[in-house]
């Protein structure tokens, strides 16, 4: 029986392709990437104070190209290529065509098409780091930081937890998504260079709210809607596991995000707060990455509960009871949105993960050393389950090790060459110092225009008006001071 022509293999179309999983991967790959691009952009612009908008967006845009320079130059290889040594690849380049076009060392779609994937995570990674850094990095010390963390940091998590001969992954860690190698790295990453960076300009510590909320909002919808391609392509094939893993990610989400805004109403006696609806998503969005499809989806809102409370607490209460949480000046927040919710997703995962859905997932002989202790309990394998959290508990450890020594050492290179600190001046002035630029150009520089000037003659429409212009003696040259943040 012959095939449909769309279905003979040809040239281009090779006999491994699965077009539909092809198709899908690309897409859940471009899904990942608009999170950052221009999902973080559009949330780090809008909710940071006014004067720093320009700074913090560029701050993400910079941190994906750059990363993506080095993915295809070495990080690829380094996370999931030959094997150096056994939490490290070896550098090699990720570019020639030969290589691009071949089998992907997992699923049926080119190997081009796993190197933009895994960019997606790989670039969101950095982008994140920067959220803990706003409102005072020195620009040059982050355009040499970016490509260093990756390097020495990002590819080493990556390789030992998801390469098929890295120690983790061979250990039996589970991390279906990145709740270890993205979000409890950047979260750990961006604290510890947070510490070593030094706090905001007490100006901007005690007033920093957002100078655009809206676009805050719109920026943290198109994170929650990247999220479908975040967990969704982890499997690498467009199946039933992809499927229970789209809608496990946004239950945990939704009911993260209202277990966070009832406690900030309830508990705190407040009132309900944007910011408070962007960090409970993100925690639930943090916490399922993990597990997103090997639990079931009532583990998923168990799972959403626990993320939009947890870390509520560690945020809302331990962060001024602790002496260094209070100390280190995490702008957004990165250390609990995302490395506390990612340790919790993980060690969740290793009490919640199903055998059945674990051996769907992984598709290897050994698949029945994937289970939660809740299943182990139940099935009479207390000691598998066991095994699994401790992994779990294995891999956070490792992680967080690795990402506190490496980030620390980083910054005290660069910190040799560069300030890793803007100066007072610029910490004072904000995007107009060290970029030249500003978000919203509200003024004009011309004092030409006498339009809003108090005239008895509204010069605009050339009527006589009786009562003066709201705006008297506001001259167009100190609009902007009127506005500045």
């Amino acid at each position: 029986m012959e095939l449909p022509p769309n279905l003979r293999p040809d040239e281009s179309s090779p006999d491994y392709l699965n077009k539909g999983d092809n198709a899908w991967q690309l897409t859940a790959a471009t899904l990942v990437a608009l999170q950052s691009m221009p999902g973080l952009v559009i949330l780090y612009g809008g909710m940071v104070k006014q004067k720093w908008a320009v700074n913090s967006s560029l701050m993400a845009v910079y941190a994906f190209a750059a990363t993506l320079i080095c993915w295809v130059g070495w990080g690829y290889q380094m996370s999931f290529g030959d094997k150096l040594v056994d939490f490290w690849g070896k550098p090699a380049v990720a570019m020639g065509g030969d290589f691009l076009m071949g089998q992907a060392f997992l699923g049926y779609f080119p190997t081009a098409t796993m190197v933009w994937f895994q960019f997606g995570f790989a670039g969101i990674t950095t982008v994140l780091i920067g959220g803990a850094l706003l409102g005072r990095m020195n620009f040059g010390a982050w355009v040499v930081f970016v490509p260093l963390w990756h390097t020495f940091s990002y590819t080493v998590g990556a390789y030992s937890v998801w390469s098929p001969h890295g120690w983790l992954a061979k250990m039996g860690v589970i991390d279906f998504a990145g709740g270890f190698v993205i979000h409890l790295s950047s979260g750990v990453a961006g604290f510890t260079a947070a510490y070593w960076v030094g706090p905001r300009s007490e100006e901007d510590r005690k007033n920093f709210k957002p100078n655009n909320i809206l676009m805050m909002l719109g920026g943290a919808g198109l994170l929650w809607m990247g999220w479908t391609g975040f967990n969704g392509g982890a499997p690498y094939a467009s199946n039933t596991v992809a499927s229970l893993a789209v809608i496990n990610t946004h239950v945990c989400a939704a009911t993260s995000l209202v277990t966070w805004l009832l406690l900030d109403i309830s508990v705190t006696g407040g009132k309900p707060s944007a910011i408070g609806v962007v960090n409970g998503t993100i925690t639930g969005l943090v916490c399922i990455t993990p597990a997103a499809g090997v639990v079931q989806c009532w583990a998923a809102m168990l799972m959403g509960l626990i993320s939009g409370s947890l870390p509520w607490y560690t945020l809302n209460v331990l962060h001024h009871k602790i002496g260094l949480l209070r100390h280190v000046d995490d702008t957004f927040a990165i250390f609990h949105t995302h490395a506390v919710a990612g340790a919790l997703g993980g060690v969740l995962t290793g009490v919640l993960a199903v055998p059945k859905l674990s051996r769907l997932f992984y598709m290897v002989p050994d698949w029945e050393k994937y289970i939660g202790l809740a299943y182990a309990i139940r099935t009479g394998r207390t000691r598998a389950g066991l095994m699994q959290l401790r992994n779990q508990l294995v891999g956070i450890v490792f992680i967080v090790c690795l990402n506190v020594v490496v980030t620390s050492l980083i910054c005290l290179l660069i910190k040799m060459f560069v300030p890793l600190r803007m100066s007072e001046e610029e910490l004072g002035i904000g995007d107009a110092e060290v970029h030249g630029e500003v978000a919203y150009a509200i003024s004009s520089s011309s004092s030409s225009d006498h339009r809003f000037e108090n005239h008895k003659v509204n010069s605009m429409y050339d009527v006589d008006e009786e009562y003066p212009s709201v705006v008297s003696k506001t001259p167009s040259s100190s609009i902007f001071e009127m506005y500045k943040v």
